[in-house]
């Protein structure tokens, strides 16, 4: 049998699903050539890049199994796919971790000024200093602070967890009843149960300090006009989950007023050609969709679409 993986796999996983007897082409086939191309194969593995479509799939019997490395599966229609009787599989687990981390790395950098810090000291930093210094001397510390999630599935609740290592407080907002505490591992396996808060929606707007959001593409931003109104004064806001979720307009809008202290973007309405208005912005700090991308996530991930895959193409 015979597997694509057109955005890639982890060395391990592929070693896995090589020792297990399938043959893993990694050279990556361009999404107008798919639909020529991609019946070679019996299983094909996919990332956020290449789509899987309801007419592509129809051009495809020979695929059995459809695997995502990663949470959201918002390229694939899955439930078409399934409804064809093929397997659709992802890794929601693996890549939980480097992604809240990621989270953590814009709310240390935004509280700080790091993101415009580091644009300007190398152009300014030998002849401005001192008015650099001021500048950047309001900072303000994550601890004592409250931290509002959006959305409280694995990732959230892993952005929430090293929350509470910071001593901060957290409410979070989801469709469905969550739990009133997330117990942390501490170095020497001590755990320890530490409470968070359910509340509504707008309860979470109302309150945090910082917010962040994980959810998954809606078919109207989470944080719209609307919203933007009843934020607390000076919320800062991070969107490391689809792009969309937040109306990238209406944050310019509240970063140049100053209802919004700063933001940073992971994601953006038109990946891979993200708005000049929001790459240009003094106020935001920008990644380019990297959530996932360490290399522990990376090798958990490819090892578990491997044994996903083995699962369900030995049926």
């Amino acid at each position: 049998m015979k597997i694509l993986a057109n955005d890639g796999i982890d060395p391990i996983g592929k070693k896995i699903l090589e020792d297990a007897g399938f043959v893993v082409d990694t050279v990556h086939i361009p999404q107008d050539e798919l639909p020529s191309r991609l019946n070679e194969y019996d299983a094909v593995t996919v990332r956020s890049a290449t789509k899987l479509r309801q007419a592509l799939i129809d051009v495809c019997p020979n695929i059995k199994v459809i695997g995502r490395g990663g949470v959201g599966m918002d390229n694939i229609d899955v439930d078409y796919a399934r409804s064809k009787g093929i397997a659709v599989v992802n890794t929601p687990a693996a890549s939980s971790h480097s992604v809240a981390e990621l989270v953590f790395a814009h709310l240390l950098n935004g509280v700080r000024f790091l993101y415009d810090s580091n644009r300007k000291m190398p152009v300014e930093g030998n002849t401005n200093f001192g008015a650099l210094k001021k500048a950047y001397a309001a900072g303000v510390e994550l601890q004592g602070k409250t931290l509002g999630v959006v959305g409280f599935g694995r990732i959230g609740r892993e952005t929430a967890k090293i929350a509470l290592g910071l001593g901060m407080d957290v409410l979070y907002s989801d469709l469905f009843d969550g739990p009133e505490a997330l117990t942390l591992t501490l170095s020497g396996g001590i755990s320890v149960d530490v409470p968070v808060k359910q509340v509504a929606l707008d309860e979470v707007l109302r309150n945090a300090d910082f917010i962040s959001l994980h959810v998954p593409f809606l078919d109207r931003p989470v944080i719209g006009k609307e919203e933007f109104a009843i934020l607390k004064d000076g919320v800062a806001l991070v969107n490391a989950s689809r792009g969309g979720v937040i109306d990238e307009l209406e944050l310019v809008n509240a970063l140049n007023s100053g209802k919004v202290s700063f933001a940073a973007l992971d994601v953006f309405d038109n990946e891979p050609t993200p708005r000049i208005e929001i790459l240009n912005h003094p106020k935001i700090s920008l990644t380019p969709h990297i959530g996932a991308a360490t290399n522990e996530a990376q090798e958990r991930i490819g090892e578990e679409l491997a044994l996903l895959l083995i699962e369900n193409l030995k049926k």
